[in-house]
C-alpha cells in the first residue's frame, strides 16, 4: 500500500538526527541501570521496519536463530546466566507481539529473560542509547532509509543490516556498518564474530560506528532537497510574467551538503519539555520543604483545600454543561412550533416573494452600506480560492471574482462573469487576466459602483507586501476628499522596485523584457490597427526615464476618467486580439513569449494605463504603500512637446468609439470581432433608434385600442324572438274581479 506507485516518496529528513541531538542533551548516564542492565552486559537491539507487516515476526525469528551460534556458553537446558542481552524493538506492536517474541525465544532455547520485547511509544532513543550493537531484522524493500537504523548510527552504535538497495546505497560494508545477504541469514553469525571480541566491541566495529555517526548526521540531504524541488516543480504552475526558478539540477551544492541546523534551535521537543517539567517539580518540592505555610502539619489542610476547590470547579463545569445543553434544546424547539402554512399555492407565492426580496437586498449588507458614503472603492480581482488570503475584508475594498466558481462565501464580491459574458470564455479569461475586471466593472458601471473614485489592487501586490497600509489608505482618502491633485492617477506598485526589473530598465526596455523582446513591435502594430494608419508607424509614444511607472494593476482614478480609460483600452485590446488570436488560439504560442503561454498579451496591457495617463495629460502621483507619502512623477511641465494629446484626447476616442458602435449596430459584421463583447455598444443612432421604436410601439398600442373600440361598435346584435309581457299582480286581479261582479249586479 505504501510504495512509490501510490505515493510520491521523498526520502530523508533531519527529524531523526535532530531528535537524537535533543535527547542526548538532556539524557543522563544511568539509563542502563534504570533498564536493569549491568555495565558488563552486552546489549543487542534488534529493530525492524517502521511499518508492522505480517512477515516481520518470521524475519526477526530467523535473525534470532542465526545469532544462536554466537553464544557458545548457552547450554541445552537454557539456564545459563549470559552477559548477552537481546532487545527486540518493533514499531507499532502490542502485548500480543511480546508474547509471540517470548514464544520464539523459548522455542529457540534462549535462556529465560535474555530476549525481551519492547514496543516503543516514545522510548526508541532511550532503548537505542543503551545498545552496544543494533541489528536490522527486516528484509522488506524500503523507499527511504529506515528511521531506527539512522538514529542508531547517529547515536554512534555499530549496525548490521541486510543488503537492501536503500540501505546498501548509504552503508558501505565494514566502513560505516556491516551488511549481510538477505538470502543467507547465517552469514550474520560470521559478522558477529568480527564485531564482538571477548564480550566487547572490536576495534574495527568501533571505527565503523564512528564513521557511521558522521554519515548519519547529514544523510540523504541532497535526495530530500531535490525531491521537494521536483515536487514543487510538478504541482506549481507559474504565470508567464514571473521569473521561473532554477532547474533541480542547478541547485547549488551547499544546500545539498548538510541540513540547515540553525533553523531548529528555537524548536522545543518532548525531551526539552520533560526537562523543564523536571525542573518545575524540583522547585515545587524545594518550596514545599522551606515554605513555612506548607509544613508537614498543614499538609492535611492543603489537601482538603485542594479537594474543596476541585469540587467547586466540578460543580461549575457541570452547571455550564447543563446551560449549554438547555440553550441548544431551546434553539431546536423554536423551529418545531406549529405554524399555519396555508395552501400549497400560498406557500409557493411566499417563497417566491422571499427569493425576490433576498435578491433585491443581496448587496445591501454592512460593507455595501459603508461603501455608499465613501469617495473611493478599491476592487481586488481574483481567480480561485488560492488568492483568498491576499484579499482585504474592510469596506474600502471589494472582491471581484473573475469566475462564478471559487468566490468567497459570505462576502458581497462582484461576479465579473455575470456582468461580462466574455469572461465565461476560458481563453479570454486567461489572456486578459485581471484586465477583464476593468471591462466587467465599466460595463453599466452605475449599477454597482456609486463612488466618485475607483481603484484596483492586484492580489499579487498583497502577496509581495506592496499593498496599501492603513496609513497609506488614510493619506490617499484625505488627498481625494480634499481634491488636492485634481484628475490624477494614484499608484503604489512601482516599476523600478519590481522583482521582474532587477536591471532598473526604462519603460519600453522593461516591457520588451517581459514580452520576449517584442513589446514595442506589438504596441506599434496595435496603434496602427486601432487608428487605421496605412503608413508605417516608426515611432512609439515617448515614455521618459525621469521617474517611475505603475505595474501590477494597482492604482486609483476618478470614476469618469476610468470610463474614458476603459473606452481607450477596449479599442487597443481589440487591435491586439486581431494580431494574435488565430495563431495563439490554435497553437497556444504567440511571439510575446518564448514558450507556450495562455496569457499572451496580458503583460503588454499591464503597462497600458501608464501610456494613457501620460499622453492624456493626467497627473501621476506615486503613493508610498507604507508611509503614505506622495511624490508626483513626470510633471506636466516636463511633458510639453512630448505628449501625443491628439491621439489620446476624449473627443478623438469618443468619435472612434461611436464609429465602432455604429458599425456593430448597423452593419452587424459576421467576422469574429472582440470589441462588441468587451462592454456597452452605444452611439447617437441607438438613441434615435430606441426613440423611434418607442414611438412605433406607442402608435401600435393606440391603433390596437382604436380597432378594439371599432369592433365593439360594429358588433352585430341578435334581435329578440318575442315580446315579454309582465303578468299583473294579485291586487290588480282582485280589483278587476270585484268591479266585474258589481257591474253584473247593477244590470
Amino acid at each position: 500500500m505504501c510504495d512509490a506507485g501510490n505515493y510520491f516518496v521523498i526520502p530523508g529528513s533531519p527529524k531523526e538526527a535532530w531528535e537524537v541531538d535533543t535527547f542526548m542533551a538532556v539524557s543522563n548516564d544511568n539509563l542502563r541501570a534504570k533498564m536493569d542492565y549491568a555495565p558488563e552486559d552486552f546489549v543487542i537491539v534488534v529493530v525492524g521496519s517502521q511499518l508492522l507487516y505480517k512477515g516481520l515476526w518470521l524475519e526477526q525469528a530467523l535473525v534470532l536463530q542465526a545469532l544462536l551460534p554466537v553464544f557458545p556458553e548457552l547450554t541445552n537446558d537454557g539456564n545459563s546466566n549470559s552477559r548477552f542481552k537481546i532487545v527486540v524493538l518493533t514499531e507499532g506492536s502490542n502485548t500480543n507481539y511480546s508474547v509471540a517474541v517470548e514464544a520464539i525465544a523459548r522455542n529457540l532455547r534462549y535462556p529465560e529473560g535474555m530476549v525481551k520485547h519492547i514496543a516503543p511509544a516514545e522510548d526508541t532513543e532511550r532503548t537505542l542509547s543503551v545498545a552496544d550493537l543494533v541489528i536490522y531484522a527486516s528484509f522488506r524493500e524500503e523507499q527511504s532509509f529506515p528511521n531506527t537504523l539512522l538514529k542508531a548510527m547517529y547515536l554512534g552504535k555499530p549496525i548490521v543490516a541486510p543488503d537492501l538497495p536503500m540501505i546498501k546505497k548509504y552503508v558501505d560494508d565494514r566502513v560505516n556498518g556491516y551488511l549481510f545477504p538477505k538470502e543467507n541469514v547465517n552469514v550474520l553469525a560470521q559478522i558477529m564474530l568480527q564485531v564482538v571480541s571477548n564480550g566487547e566491541l572490536s576495534l574495527l566495529a568501533r571505527k565503523a560506528a564512528s564513521v557511521g555517526q558522521r554519515t548519519a548526521r547529514n544523510l540523504m540531504v541532497s535526495e530530500s532537497v531535490e525531491g521537494y524541488a521536483q515536487l514543487l516543480e510538478n504541482i506549481l504552475q507559474f504565470p508567464s510574467e514571473v521569473a521561473y526558478p532554477k532547474a533541480v539540477t542547478e541547485i547549488p551544492e551547499k544546500p545539498k551538503a548538510e541540513w540547515q541546523w540553525q533553523l531548529f534551535e528555537a524548536i522545543e521537543t518532548k525531551y526539552s519539555q520533560n526537562n523543564s517539567l523536571k525542573t518545575s517539580k524540583y522547585l515545587n518540592e524545594f518550596e514545599r520543604q522551606w515554605n513555612p505555610t506548607q509544613r508537614e502539619g498543614s499538609a492535611a489542610v492543603v489537601e482538603k483545600n485542594e479537594d474543596f476547590l476541585y469540587s467547586i470547579w466540578e460543580d461549575h463545569r457541570s452547571t455550564e454543561i447543563a446551560n449549554v445543553r438547555k440553550r441548544r434544546e431551546d434553539e431546536e424547539l423554536k423551529g418545531r412550533t406549529d405554524q399555519p402554512r396555508g395552501t400549497w399555492e400560498e406557500v409557493y407565492r411566499s417563497a417566491k416573494r422571499a427569493d425576490r426580496s433576498r435578491n433585491d437586498l443581496h448587496e445591501r449588507d454592512e460593507g455595501e452600506l459603508e461603501r455608499t458614503g465613501q469617495p473611493l472603492c478599491i476592487y481586488e480581482p481574483y481567480f480561485g480560492e488560492g488568492t483568498w488570503p491576499f484579499l482585504h475584508n474592510t469596506s474600502l475594498y471589494r472582491g471581484l471574482g473573475l469566475s462564478s466558481k471559487g468566490r468567497r462565501p459570505g462576502h458581497d464580491d462582484v461576479d465579473a462573469s455575470s456582468r461580462l459574458s466574455l469572461l465565461n470564455n476560458p481563453y479570454y479569461r486567461d489572456v486578459l487576466g485581471e484586465y477583464g475586471a476593468f471591462f466587467a466593472v465599466a460595463n453599466r458601471i452605475d449599477r454597482i459602483h456609486k463612488n466618485t473614485w475607483i481603484g484596483f489592487q492586484s492580489w499579487r501586490a498583497t502577496a509581495r507586501q506592496q499593498s496599501l497600509s492603513k496609513t497609506a489608505e488614510k493619506s490617499l482618502l484625505d488627498a481625494i476628499e480634499a481634491r488636492r491633485h485634481g484628475d490624477t492617477l494614484y499608484f503604489w506598485a512601482r516599476m523600478d522596485v519590481d522583482p521582474r526589473n532587477p536591471l532598473k530598465q526604462d519603460f519600453w526596455s522593461f516591457c520588451d523584457a517581459l514580452n520576449a523582446g517584442n513589446c514595442q513591435f506589438a504596441f506599434s502594430e496595435a496603434l496602427k490597427k486601432m487608428y487605421g494608419l496605412k503608413q508605417n508607424l516608426s515611432s512609439l509614444p515617448p515614455m521618459p526615464v525621469d521617474g517611475t511607472w505603475s505595474v501590477m494593476h494597482s492604482w486609483v482614478l476618478p470614476t469618469k476618467s476610468f470610463v474614458e480609460f476603459v473606452m481607450f483600452s477596449r479599442m487597443f485590446v481589440d487591435a491586439l486580439d486581431s494580431q494574435f488570436y488565430e495563431d495563439h488560439h490554435r497553437s497556444g504560442r504567440c511571439y510575446l513569449s518564448l514558450t507556450k503561454d495562455k496569457h499572451c498579451y496580458s503583460r503588454v496591457i499591464e503597462m497600458l494605463v501608464n501610456v494613457w495617463a501620460y499622453h492624456s495629460a493626467r497627473r501621476m502621483m506615486y503613493v508610498d504603500p507604507q508611509t503614505g507619502l506622495m511624490e508626483e512623477q513626470h510633471k506636466l511641465k516636463s511633458r510639453k512637446g512630448k505628449m501625443w494629446v491628439k491621439w489620446f484626447q476624449f473627443n478623438t476616442l469618443k468619435s472612434m468609439d461611436e464609429e465602432l458602435a455604429e458599425e456593430a449596430d448597423s452593419d452587424r459584421p459576421k467576422r469574429r470581432w472582440l470589441w462588441p463583447s468587451t462592454g456597452e455598444v452605444f452611439w447617437q443612432g441607438i438613441y434615435e433608434k430606441e426613440r423611434n421604436l418607442k414611438n412605433k410601439e406607442k402608435e401600435k398600442r393606440r391603433q390596437q385600442s382604436k380597432d378594439k373600440i371599432k369592433r365593439i361598435k360594429n358588433r352585430t346584435h341578435q334581435k329578440a324572438l318575442g315580446k315579454y309581457v309582465k303578468p299583473p299582480s294579485e291586487d290588480v286581479e282582485n280589483s278587476n274581479t270585484t268591479t266585474t261582479a258589481t257591474a253584473r249586479l247593477m244590470r
